[in-house]
């Protein structure tokens, strides 16, 4: 199967009545992982890059490697841009084939992540892909970036910027957060009220540590989308680390790659499995 354009897998998942995620990779390795993960469990989800480790793999050769992962697939996976810090790496991704986007720059002021959000789906919607846009901050680290400030979503924002912004998706800050040092505490009332006023689905980010029942809750409130990534992560660096551990002069790199797509898709598996079981 060809990776699939975002509004389908999204029409996919209303269907069928599935929560999508969205596993972060960064190269090679783990985006084949994540690929066989989903194959394997049979059910829909996102391979996504942030614009942070497009610096290790750039659009075109992630998008390469994707689209050779998918190949075999009988379940709908899409290409995802998570966390796009600027309007080039948008365009660089959708011209190299993502098939959804988020652009986020819910680091901004107000006026400026509506002016930016819109200017990337006004791109974006031109070739017929979806995009999804951020209101509110997540604590944590994402990566190279430290926030320990948590800015959770205002209600009475969210009509007017999915209005302004033309986003297809928004995710939300209610408690969740990035990183596995900080205990997620999702404000579901909060989701509720969220979910009440917002005409699009909703995303939740940091979802490694969020329990099932939350996410089966969160899902009764428009929840379409979680982004796991530290978990994998995990997965990927401990195949390594427990080699080491236990040779120091270990160096079969071919077979200890094969062994960390294996943990890693395995983790995936049981993740998208997890959050669509109830």
């Amino acid at each position: 199967m060809k990776l699939v354009n975002g509004y389908d897998l999204m029409n996919y998942a209303r269907k069928y009545q599935h929560v999508l995620p969205a596993f972060n990779t960064t190269n090679l390795e783990m985006t084949y992982a994540i690929a066989k993960g989903l194959m394997e469990a049979n059910l829909p989800g996102y391979i996504q890059i942030s614009s942070n480790n497009l610096r290790l793999s750039n659009p075109d050769v992630i998008a390469m490697i994707a689209r050779d992962a998918v190949k075999d697939a009988e379940t709908p996976i899409g290409l995802h841009l998570d966390h796009g810090k600027s309007f080039a790496d948008v365009k660089a991704c959708v011209d190299a084939g993502f098939t959804s986007i988020m652009v986020d720059a819910s680091h901004l002021p107000f006026e400026e992540n509506v002016r930016e959000s819109r200017r990337a789906a006004e791109y974006c919607h031109f070739y017929g892909i979806p995009v999804e846009v951020e209101l509110g901050a997540l604590q944590g680290k994402e990566e190279d970036v430290v926030n320990e400030e948590e800015c959770k979503t205002d209600p009475d924002m969210v009509a007017d910027f999915v209005e302004r912004t033309g986003c297809d998706v928004l995710a939300v800050s209610v408690g969740n957060v990035h990183g596995l040092c900080l205990n997620p505490r999702i404000d579901i009332p909060l989701l509720a009220r969220i979910h009440e006023v917002c005409p699009v689905p909703l995303v939740l980010h940091g979802g490694s540590g969020i329990p099932k029942e939350v996410i089966w809750e969160a899902k009764k409130h428009g929840l379409i989308k979680i982004n796991y990534g530290s978990d994998l992560r995990k997965a990927y660096i401990g195949t390594f680390g427990r080699a080491y551990e236990q040779n120091h002069n270990e160096h079969d790199v071919i077979h200890l790659s094969l062994e960390a797509v294996d943990d890693v898709a395995a983790k995936a598996r049981e993740l998208v499995t997890m959050i669509n079981e109830h």
